[in-house]
């Protein structure tokens, strides 16, 4: 996620072939870039903004993207993820991935419809108990909606390392599909005990907050890359740090989220091989660690 679209290189050629990643409990593939919509997508009723949204999500989907995140916890998120699959004509690609967020478990469904209108899609392809609020109530309704066929897949979701005793005790217990958590370069916690427990019990992983809401890009963004980034086929500190992530055999899909064309472009351009070995990893690492 940086610098403007005339001072990036060719990323459509920074790696050959496109990655795919398999959902454990369907063997689904899906694309490991998705688009995150935190911040970003909450712009209001400001009509040139919510245009320029769009302009992200069109240029996502030809990019080869599919998973689009968000929550009712987003502001006008959802409505602007509505506006945009209008504008671009809802492409078949879509994987829509939302969150359930209120206190009340008897409220969930009401909310759930709330933002299916928002978004306008028939039904989503997954929901996500958001920060583990009113979990059980919550993943009662959503196991029930599943059952129906109102619903496809089922998880549960946290941020900045919070809760993980709890969240991996639901992990241990509960039929989920997916779980949401971050991880990135220099967060590297969930290593520990998430990541290995979702390839143990067949769970799928949703990385957020790969940038640190952009901290971590704006903090590399005068250094110089490390001549093992052409080894992986990353050309910025953005591809470097979404190619380790994804190198991680545990994850499936990581969100990042932008509001500029050439950056959705980048995120993109970076679920190609080669993805850093075992070794590298460590050295990446390492190595933006001591920056």
């Amino acid at each position: 996620m940086l610098g403007a679209a005339t001072s990036l290189p060719n990323l459509a050629c920074a790696a050959p072939g496109p990655l795919a990643r398999t959902i454990p409990s369907s063997g689904e593939i899906i694309p490991p870039v998705g688009l995150g919509t935190w911040i970003t997508f909450n712009v209001g009723d400001d009509a040139v903004l919510r245009d320029a949204c769009a302009d992200v999500m069109d240029a996502f989907f030809k990019s080869g993207g599919a998973m689009i995140d968000s929550s009712p916890m987003y502001g006008s998120s959802q409505p602007v993820i509505g506006h945009g699959l209008r504008n671009i004509g809802r492409p078949d690609a879509l994987f829509s991935a939302d969150k359930v967020w209120t206190s009340t478990g008897s409220r969930g469904r009401v909310q759930i419809e709330r933002s299916r209108a928002y978004w306008g899609v028939d039904r989503f392809d997954l929901l996500q108990v958001h920060n583990l609020l009113a979990w059980e109530e919550h993943l009662e309704t959503l196991n029930a909606m599943k059952g129906d066929g109102r619903l496809r897949y089922i998880g549960i979701t946290t941020s900045e390392g919070r809760r993980h005793d709890l969240f991996e005790e639901i992990m241990r217990k509960e039929p989920l599909d997916f779980v949401q958590f971050s991880y990135n370069i220099v967060d590297r916690e969930a290593e520990e005990r998430l990541l290995p427990l979702a390839a143990e019990r067949g769970i799928a992983v949703i990385v957020n907050r790969p940038f640190r809401q952009g901290a971590l890009t704006r903090r590399l963004e005068a250094e110089t890359l490390p001549g093992w980034a052409a080894d992986i086929g990353a050309v910025t500190w953005a591809q470097v740090i979404l190619k380790f992530i994804l190198s991680h055999p545990a994850v499936t899909v990581v969100i990042p989220a932008t509001t500029r064309v050439e950056h959705v472009q980048e995120n993109l351009a970076a679920a190609s091989e080669p993805l850093p070995d075992r070794k590298l990893r460590e050295r990446m690492a390492t190595y933006v660690q001591d920056l």
